[in-house]
């Protein structure tokens, strides 16, 4: 189960279950494209493949350096998706960002 460290999200380690933020790397594996995670406790790498099948009103959660924000695709074009949601300190807002950092929630 995921909780809110600050302006992140931070998720468990599939082995060690150690809660921290992992803002993961793009890669490759299989041929398909993913995003790769290591705990920085167990050492332990892991990945989860990027969503390939994103529509238009899907509630994602995406992964950003400075902070984790939830909200709704509103496009997807490509490698990049853009997602539409409310709250903060600019209230409603309207983000374009890279497949790989979405997850679908």
């Amino acid at each position: 189960m995921s909780r809110s460290v600050g302006a992140h999200t931070a998720d468990p380690c599939p082995r060690c279950f150690v809660e921290a933020v992992r803002l993961g790397k793009p890669m490759s594996v299989g041929g398909r494209d993913a995003v790769g995670y290591v705990c920085d406790h167990c050492a332990n790498a892991w990945s989860r493949p990027v969503g390939d099948d994103l529509e238009i009103y899907d509630v994602v959660r995406v992964d950003l350096p400075d902070t984790t924000l939830y909200g709704t695709v509103w496009q997807v074009e490509g490698d990049r998706v853009q997602v539409r949601g409310t709250g903060g300190t600019c209230g409603e807002w309207l983000l374009w960002v890279e497949r790989w950092r979405v997850i679908m929630y």
